[in-house]
């Protein structure tokens, strides 16, 4: 069957508006914000409107043999959402209603197009929240979300995007809706589908309904803030906090280099002072005397092991200054050219030798690293900064992104905390989770998705 009896019929289906093949407008889908990852030119840009246009627009595809790679906003960090030369690049963001929200049983009903602010938006007026907060939760879309199982700020206190799902509905790739998952707050009937879909990366089928666990809204937080003369200290800092039991809503940490970008961006001072070698910023949003105790703790950990500064505030303008600061590094670090940001998650306890892996790194390429990322996690953010326009300088950028990945493994760690494997981190993934593990991926791949339809080359490679 041709080309052109395909785009015939999912014409049909989408209608014109909804099938996009001039190549100056297809371009703008080939990649999401990964710069290192490889794209191909799409056959076509789909854009359904419900889940009966996705299930039509699947078995169109499946009949032709072209690929299709499901795509949200395009606000992802690993090629997961690149396109391949002749697929189909299906685009979730029409299908952007937020079906039910259920205060009595703190839950909500959505499809993938929503943005996630505009959903905890949604349900901050039923007085509820939906934890999961990416920094990019002003534009990324839920179905973007599930698909990398990402995270975010308020990942230490709340989890990641998976802890706060009770059950998708999901296209396979003969067509067939299948529903996992349920509506209840407990539940253990049969294999967890639900988790297997989610941070599948669009590689098993098109997710296109999620129901999502609600939580109270939390307080208004406190904010502690806390400079260290070395990240050693600051590591120290980290471990005691959690051996102390507390769970802070937010526990940040930026480097050097980070605090050096943002006082310069915002021009305004973070307290910091000169000879600062790490900030580390934390919340709590348990409200009233809770929230007191714990950041009395936190504040008292940092002075025991040797903190310049810490100070905490119950002012919110003050509290959201401090955060703001810590979501502006990326854009501070433009200042001083394109950035590649990783992705890499280590025990709390290996921080600060990350961090000086990090700076290491840095002195061997010859290239400025800033290291911010989520401390109550381990999970951590070194981006490079490179000149875009030197073959040399993307080289050697591309060079530090891997040594980082080595290190992060070395140190007991994992390859991706929150952005997902995607194309540019499969030979990764491979090494971390090794043959057998790789064995157990290609099973399920095949037996849910045996022609290879969904994303293909995306994770791994099928062998």
């Amino acid at each position: 069957m041709s080309t052109e009896t395909l785009l015939t019929r999912l014409r049909g289906t989408l209608g014109v508006d909804g099938v996009l093949v001039d190549p100056d407008v297809t371009a703008g889908y080939q990649r999401d914000m990964m710069p290192l990852a490889p794209y191909g030119a799409p056959l076509a840009v789909v854009l359904p409107a419900d889940t009966a246009q996705v299930q039509e627009v699947v078995r169109a595809c499946a009949a032709h043999g072209v690929p299709i790679v499901p795509r949200g906003a395009g606000s992802g960090l690993s090629g997961a959402a690149n396109a391949v030369d002749g697929c189909v690049v299906l685009v979730t963001t029409r299908m952007n209603r937020i079906l039910e929200i259920d205060p009595d049983n703190r839950l909500a009903v959505v499809e993938p197009g929503v943005i996630n602010l505009d959903l905890r938006g949604a349900v901050e007026k039923h007085g509820l929240f939906y934890p999961p907060d990416p920094s990019s939760y002003d534009w990324c879309t839920i179905g973007g979300n599930l698909a990398t199982n990402a995270g975010g700020l308020c990942c230490v206190k709340y989890g990641v995007t998976t802890d706060s799902v009770l059950g998708v509905q999901v296209v396979l790739a003969d067509g067939e809706l299948l529903k996992t998952g349920r509506r209840t707050v407990k539940g253990v009937a049969g294999y967890d589908l639900t988790k297997l879909f989610i941070g599948s990366e669009g590689t098993l089928g098109v997710i296109t309904q999620a129901t999502v666990a609600l939580r109270p809204l939390p307080q208004a937080p406190g904010t502690m803030v806390a400079a260290f003369s070395s990240t050693e200290a600051a590591g120290a800092a980290v471990s005691r906090i959690v051996r102390e039991g507390v769970v802070p809503s937010l526990m940040e940490i930026m480097d050097a280099s980070s605090i050096e970008a943002v006082e310069a961006y915002l021009k305004t001072e973070l307290g910091a002072g000169k000879g600062c070698a790490a900030l580390l910023i934390c919340q709590s949003d348990s409200g009233g005397e809770a929230a007191i105790r714990e950041l009395t703790v936190i504040e008292q950990v940092c002075a025991d092991v040797g903190a310049e500064l810490a100070y905490t505030t119950y002012d919110l303008a003050e509290g959201q200054m401090l955060l703001t600061a810590r979501r502006a590094v990326l854009t501070a670090l433009e200042v001083y050219g394109a950035w590649l940001t990783d992705d890499v998650c280590v025990p709390r306890t290996r921080i600060a030798e990350l961090i000086a892996g990090c700076a290491r790194i840095s002195a061997e390429v010859g290239l400025r690293i800033a290291v911010v990322g989520h401390a109550g996690d381990g999970n951590m953010h070194p981006t490079i900064v490179y000149d875009p326009t030197s073959g040399d300088e993307f080289a050697r950028a591309r060079r530090a992104f891997d040594d980082i990945l080595a290190v992060g493994l070395a140190l007991g760690g994992t390859v991706t905390g929150e952005h997902g494997v995607g194309k540019i981190k499969r030979e990764w993934l491979a090494r971390e989770i090794g043959p057998i593990g790789l064995r157990v991926h290609r099973s399920i791949k095949t037996a849910l998705d045996p022609d290879n339809l969904f994303n293909p080359g995306s994770m791994f490679d099928l062998g």
